[in-house]
């Protein structure tokens, strides 16, 4: 199988996160592919360009985090697994509230990227304020003991965490959550993080 993915993604960090965790790197290859490029090796593939992209040995390519994290779980005991089911519905809301959250920085770092006459105040404002609100719920959730577990939720958060810390500057989210950044920071030393940590801007 082939993992394609962008050194700057945050979606695709927890698809090359989960390759590392469960122990796949000889199962799984994982190349660097461009975005929104004409001549991306990605396009024959998933002509949508997005990543992360999982090519199988059958040449179907799945695309989307969550569905890539299915198809690697699937490849380890149930034990190892690290998407959260319905048995564990706290984890499983704290994943999907991060990948809410990812959408809207997405959102909002794509918007600050455009020329400045081009900017919408309007969107900027919005997900500026949305970041605030669900940074403030995800630390008030760490603080009473959510994101303990190292699964697909946690690995989420610190993508999510690592891609404000290194390419969305403008949000200042250890402000105040201190249960946040240690999560981080403690989060620094794994080695299928340590590995994967994405370009500055």
């Amino acid at each position: 199988m082939k993992l394609y993915h962008a050194p700057g993604s945050p979606y695709a960090r927890i698809a090359r996160m989960a390759v590392i965790e469960l122990g796949l790197q000889d199962r799984v290859a994982v190349e660097e592919a461009t975005l929104r490029d004409p001549a991306s090796v990605l396009l024959p593939h998933n002509p949508v360009g997005r990543v992360p992209s999982l090519v199988l040995a059958d040449g179907t390519t799945i695309t989307e985090t969550t569905p890539v994290l299915m198809v690697l779980d699937s490849l380890v005991p149930q034990g190892q697994r690290l998407l959260p089911g319905a048995d564990r519905p706290r984890a499983l809301a704290g994943y999907g509230r991060v990948l809410g959250m990812m959408d809207g920085i997405a959102v909002w770092n794509r918007e600050l990227r455009r020329p400045e006459h081009e900017r919408s105040p309007g969107v900027i404002a919005l997900e500026a304020l949305r970041a605030v609100r669900v940074a403030d719920a995800l630390e008030r959730d760490v603080a009473t003991g959510a994101f303990a577990a190292r699964d697909a939720a946690w690995f989420a958060l610190v993508a999510l965490l690592g891609y404000c810390e290194r390419r969305h500057t403008v949000f200042a989210w250890r402000l105040a959550r201190p249960a946040l950044a240690a999560l981080f920071d403690a989060a620094q030393t794994r080695p299928s993080v340590a590995q994967t940590v994405p370009p500055a801007r």
